[in-house]
């Protein structure tokens, strides 16, 4: 990869001016992850911008998580440089069905995966990362839970409870497009790697896996085992990180297409253009703020 220096020396001028910090998901093109403060799982670099003394927080991500980051920070101001960088999966819930679905279930708690919009998750009774989610469902009073919006992550947490779950009708289209001939392929081309999958890939998929986690889970798995091989289950762009953090292992994608097109549609270009015109702005209504930030501090007390 040939490193653009005028870009990255930019970069770091802009980032003093602006007293910056630089986000970058785990899903992020190499060069965006390698010119990135922190790099890692959305919610997680949310927690991570609160704590610093940057004025400006640049999310390299998609909207979501650029919104959580304000939701944490709101004092801060917060860049995504790629406006058009959105979630397929936060889209498919809107409030009005979730308001529906919660008259028609007033017994149940909604609980809400953090890959989803600050409207949704003011209307949530708490919200769950995918490393978290069934410790938070199993610690409600509720027996009974709306699950929303990944049905793949939800029906994964109900194998895990006794609870109801009932699973909203959304998925990853990234994540959700790989099947169980997917992993029988790649278990025949790599035969002795340990299969490391992510749980918004479907069911069936999850049942042929050696380790099933988080982003996040999925880098310690690989940290700690003893195994130098292994098949990796979720967006290509973690892969990157994993070589840097483990340069003696190796790693494959489960699928050859296994990537985000929204989370590559941010560059190093873009990024640095985000912090020269300050653009694009993340903002959020008050009220819908602090409703959205119970939710997520209520997961963070369990």
């Amino acid at each position: 990869m040939n490193i653009n220096m005028e870009l990255i020396d930019e970069l770091k001028r802009l980032k003093k001016e602006h007293r910056a910090v630089i986000l970058a998901h785990n899903y992020q093109v190499a060069e965006v992850q390698d010119a990135a403060d922190y790099v890692g799982d959305s919610f997680e670099l949310s927690r991570i911008a609160a704590k610093t003394d940057a004025d400006v927080i640049v999310f390299c991500g998609v909207k979501f998580m650029a919104e959580s980051a304000k939701i944490l920070s709101p004092k801060k101001t917060v860049l995504l440089p790629v406006k058009e960088a959105g979630c397929p999966l936060a889209d498919m819930a809107d409030v009005i069905t979730l308001r529906k679905m919660k008259e028609k279930h007033p017994d149940a708690a909604v609980v809400t995966y953090v890959n989803s919009s600050a409207s949704i998750k003011a209307e949530s009774d708490i919200c769950c990362t995918s490393s978290n989610a069934v410790k938070v469902v199993n610690s409600l009073k509720e027996d009974k839970v709306l699950f929303l919006p990944d049905k793949n992550l939800g029906r994964y947490v109900a194998s895990h409870t006794d609870k109801e779950v009932i699973v909203w009708n959304g998925y990853c289209p990234t994540h959700n497009v790989i099947n169980v001939d997917d992993v029988k392929k790649i278990k025949v081309t790599h035969p002795t790697s340990l299969i490391l999958i992510h749980p918004e890939c479907q069911p069936e998929v999850l049942k042929m896996a050696d380790y099933i986690g988080s982003t996040a889970g999925i880098i310690k798995y690989a940290k700690e085992s003893k195994s130098r091989s292994f098949v990796i289950g979720t967006e290509e762009g973690l892969i990157h990180h994993l070589k840097l953090e483990n340069p003696s292992k190796e790693f494959f994608p489960l699928h050859e297409q296994f990537i985000c097109p929204n989370m590559k549609k941010t560059t190093l270009e873009k990024l640095v253009g985000a912090l020269e015109k300050m653009e694009f702005e993340v903002k959020i209504p008050e009220e819908i703020r602090i409703m959205a930030y119970n939710a997520l501090e209520k997961m963070l007390k369990v």
